[in-house]
């Protein structure tokens, strides 16, 4: 069933209220929301939402990622650009190699198969890094690394699992087609949301109107997306791009005011609507997975995911280490616990085209890794963080 009004306004009804007890209890507010998703799909009346690629892709993840990019200033982005990117290219393809040489030759999948479920599953998920990190009230350079580091591990692990997508589905990929196709899709999604920002921000400077401003904000978020989509370039990372232009680029047309505070409120409503139903909607699918057959394969995954990470972080980190970008062996640690999986690895699973080797188990086994970083990691963040000394006791 599609997401109607009346499911719609139940489903906020029960994240505010999960929102207050949470906040009462001080656990995660994305635990408490999947718990109880878990728990009104059990129940008689529960509304029957489909979770589909398309709902979160479309629906929920561009006002989550671009809320989290308009707050990422500038300046704390381009001192650690260099880190950040060499995690969200070479960290994510270590990941994904640990993953898939593990599914293969420990868990016995297809090739195929196997590449696809750690590519998909090889970037932290935005949404349940940025929200952990935010209810835990972590700052200064860790929550910038956590925040941009996730968004543009998303970006560049979506566009690889396109192409492995592609391989997969039996088409026949050249190393040149392979990199035509990489810079392609990035280029032109970054393209894509520098254009819907800057055209949003041009007509914004044009009205001091406050409404009018926020939706212009709307438009570029999710106009940026969409037309990358359109053209078959990435929407996530048109998206990312329309939020940090927006959130940064002063010069070309302006916002009044009024209307900074009125964006800013909106984006920050607009954010835990969308990350209430992505959570809420992640455990009512829980609730109906048989998780039983496939028990061993998603121990096995969750232990090659959580060593993939290391492997991402460590080395990569690393190589900054005699550098004024040096990342503490603490940050490390926190870094590599604080690798959640959620939303964005589901929608890549559930889009999966039927012909992809092992497709069930491929969703299955995402379910099973997304329910370990909410349950497990998600409930001992802040308590690391504590100790790490990284918040106050």
């Amino acid at each position: 069933m599609e997401l109607d009004f009346q499911t719609l306004a139940l489903l906020l009804l029960i994240a505010a209220v999960v929102s207050m007890l949470t906040r009462r209890l001080r656990l995660p507010y994305s635990f408490g929301l999947v718990a109880a998703g878990i728990f009104l799909a059990v129940l008689p009346f529960a509304p029957k939402v489909s979770l589909t690629k398309d709902l979160i892709f479309t629906a929920l993840l561009p006002p989550l990622l671009f809320e989290a990019a308009f707050y990422i200033h500038w300046n704390h982005l381009r001192r650690d650009f260099s880190v950040i990117v060499v995690l969200a290219t070479l960290g994510v393809a270590l990941s994904a190699c640990v993953t898939a040489l593990g599914m293969r030759y420990l868990a016995h999948w297809q090739w195929l198969g196997a590449l696809v479920f750690g590519v998909l599953i090889a970037a932290t998920d935005p949404v349940s890094v940025i929200a952990t990190f935010k209810e835990a009230k972590a700052q200064g350079r860790l929550l910038a690394l956590v925040e941009a580091e996730s968004l543009f591990n998303d970006g560049t692990a979506a566009v690889a699992f396109g192409v492995v997508v592609a391989m997969a589905s039996g088409r026949q990929l050249t190393s040149l087609e392979i990199t035509a196709v990489l810079l392609r899709t990035i280029g032109g999604g970054i393209l894509c949301g520098a254009a819907a920002a800057l055209g949003a921000l041009l007509l914004a400077g044009r009205t001091d109107d406050h409404l009018v401003e926020i939706t212009f904000t709307t438009v570029a978020a999710y106009g940026s997306f969409l037309l990358a989509d359109h053209f078959g370039l990435s929407g996530v990372l048109a998206t990312i791009t329309a939020g940090l232009v927006m959130g940064n680029f002063k010069s070309f047309g302006t916002i009044s005011d009024r209307g900074k505070e009125a964006v800013q409120a909106f984006w920050e409503y607009a954010a835990f609507v969308a990350n209430s139903l992505v959570f809420l909607l992640i455990g009512m699918h829980e609730a109906h997975q048989d998780f039983a057959p496939a028990w061993l394969a998603a121990i096995i995954a969750i232990v090659l995911v959580t060593l993939g990470r290391a492997v991402a972080i460590y080395p990569c980190c690393f190589l900054f280490s005699r550098s004024s970008l040096c990342v503490t062996m603490k940050h490390q640690h926190i870094l590599l616990w604080g690798g959640l999986r959620g939303a964005v690895a589901l929608a890549l699973a559930l889009g999966l085209p039927p012909e992809v080797p092992q497709r069930e188990k491929i969703v299955t086994i995402s379910f099973a890794v997304v329910a370990f970083s909410v349950f497990a990691q998600g409930l001992t963040m802040a308590p690391f963080l504590r100790r790490m000394g990284e918040i106050p006791r």
